[in-house]
């Protein structure tokens, strides 16, 4: 269709050319330039027509090449799908062949499982006939031992079972007592193992607490200072602290003498003030001792607080942690009575673990057993402490367990839970281990004499020595005077006697030694 109105155009543009050429020329020469245009347009014309033969050429090739292009792209989308669709008629033909062979297998289960079946009918057939016949032998037998022993079937068995039941009670009883005596041994033997692993775990320190603090100064002038005009200041110290001030000879050292360590402890701060700021005087005085009395009280609080958080234990009541904070400044024996209540909870904890009760709560009544020992303005003091600590815990709302283990640690109530004798056990640890404790040594020493007295009061006692910290009394015995079944007995006797009529930390263990020598002299 291009090359037809192509070649149009060109005749048309053929005869306006000569038409326009006729025009203006003159008449005479028309004729030749018509011939000329009429030559040029059939040029024109087959020029035309083989570029529209050429074009139609490429066109014809191009579509071609497009067909084949697509027909082989079809083809390769024919053959992917034939290819898919062969592997999944051969995965059916799998699952086929696979289905069709566990359904024979199944047959020939159910078969057999048919047989099995009609095998057992047979056997249970043939069992019913069995049992039946047992029955009635059984019962004709029954029949002739009731005529023989003169007694019926409901007799026998009574006496049987009454026979049975005896021997049965025997032997329970027999091995009750068996396991009671293997549980005893097993006990003592674990008992012993959980506390040396308890007491292995626990680092502990000796008692280094006393009644005295030394204040140090960087001169002797200061010394002055302190005292005052005519010891005014001193005096003002004292009265103000309740302290005991000795300035004496000793070089850059002033002693502070207290049995209350909180007292000790204000009036070494107090005097530390003081001495940095230089003003000493006694209405300075007061004030300085006001403000480290609410500077020691709010450390207490965040004593406690600290303890009770090492220790892993939640929901203690506010005036409870503050006598826990107010135990750092208490000791018992020089041992410091938060240091020993901290090992207490800590003893508590591992051998409620080891025992399979509650640590935490173990850990919290170790912690308070000895709140007692630091009694507040209105506290009787005649009341012992172990008691008093209860009314405490109680009044705070703590649980009855730990109220129990805390007034039963020293016997003055009956133990009705397994922590209390927990709590007792721990103390005893903790306290009575050497060098737990300091003692003055004029009572240790008379302790220890009246411990050996008590071996001498005895008789057949020759020697007798209180060694390992009065904890041992070892007696030497005269093996003419005092047999060996003596000896068992002489030592329990020794034991009960220093039970009775002593007072001592821990336990003692007394062993008396009998000795036979038979010497001779070959010459």
């Amino acid at each position: 269709m291009d090359t037809i109105i192509y070649i149009a155009g060109a005749v048309i543009l053929g005869l306006v050319v000569g038409f326009l050429i006729a025009k203006s020329l003159e008449k005479g020469k028309a004729s030749k330039l018509i011939a000329e245009a009429e030559r040029e347009s059939r040029t024109i014309i087959k020029q035309a027509k083989s570029d529209a033969e050429s074009i139609k050429k490429d066109k014809i090739l191009q579509a071609k090449e497009k067909f084949i292009e697509l027909k082989s792209e079809h083809e390769k989308v024919i053959l992917s799908r034939d290819k898919k669709m062969a592997e999944a008629e051969k995965r059916i033909r799998d699952k086929e062949s696979q289905i069709t062979s566990e359904l024979s297998k199944t047959k020939k289960s159910n078969q057999s499982l048919e047989d099995k079946i009609k095998d057992y009918d047979y056997r249970l057939d043939f069992l019913d006939k069995k049992k039946e016949e047992l029955e009635k032998a059984h019962k004709s037998q029954i029949k002739q031992l009731e005529v023989i022993s003169g007694l019926s079937a409901d007799d026998a068995k009574e006496q049987l079972v009454e026979s049975l039941k005896e021997e049965a009670k025997t032997d329970a009883m027999a091995f009750v007592q068996d396991r009671v005596e293997e549980a005893k041994l097993t006990a003592q033997q674990e008992a012993k193992k959980i506390i040396i692993n308890t007491i292995q775990r626990i680092g502990t320190e000796e008692a280094v607490d006393n009644c005295v603090s030394v204040f140090n100064i960087e001169s002797d002038d200061v010394k002055g200072r302190i005292i005052g005009r005519e010891g005014r200041n001193i005096r003002a110290i004292e009265a103000a602290t309740g302290v005991e001030i000795i300035v004496d000879d000793t070089p850059e050292a002033i002693i502070l003498s207290c049995f209350d360590s909180v007292r000790r402890e204000i009036a070494r701060l107090s005097l530390h003030k003081l001495v940095t700021d230089g003003r000493i005087h006694p209405a300075r005085i007061e004030e300085v001792v006001r403000k480290t009395q609410k500077q020691i009280e709010q450390e207490i609080i965040e004593v406690g607080k600290r303890t009770v958080i090492d220790l892993g234990i939640h929901g203690l009541h506010p005036e409870l942690i503050k006598m826990v904070g107010r135990m750092k400044y208490r000791s018992s024996y020089g041992q410091n009575l938060l240091q020993h209540s901290r090992e207490v909870a800590k003893l508590c904890g591992i051998m409620a673990a080891e025992l399979g009760l509650n640590p935490k709560l173990a850990k919290r009544a170790g912690l308070l057993h000895d709140i007692g020992k630091v009694p507040d303005a209105e506290a009787d003091v005649e009341t012992p402490h172990a008691i008093l600590g209860m009314k405490w815990a109680e009044k705070h709302g703590e649980k009855p367990e730990v109220c129990n283990a805390i007034g039963a640690h020293h016997d003055e109530i009956e133990m009705t839970t397994l922590l209390s004798p927990i709590i007792q056990v721990c103390d005893a640890i903790s306290g009575a281990r050497p060098g737990a404790r300091r003692q003055v040594l004029d009572s240790y020493i008379q302790r220890l004499k009246d411990m050996e007295a008590v071996a001498f009061g005895f008789g057949g006692v020759k020697k007798a020595y209180a060694i390992q910290a009065g904890r041992e009394l070892r007696v030497i015995v005269e093996s003419e005077k005092v047999s060996d079944d003596k000896a068992a007995s002489l030592s329990f006797e020794i034991s009960q006697k220093i039970q009775t009529d002593m007072t001592y930390p821990g336990q003692v263990k007394v062993t008396v030694i009998r000795e036979t020598r038979a010497v001779n002299i070959a010459k």
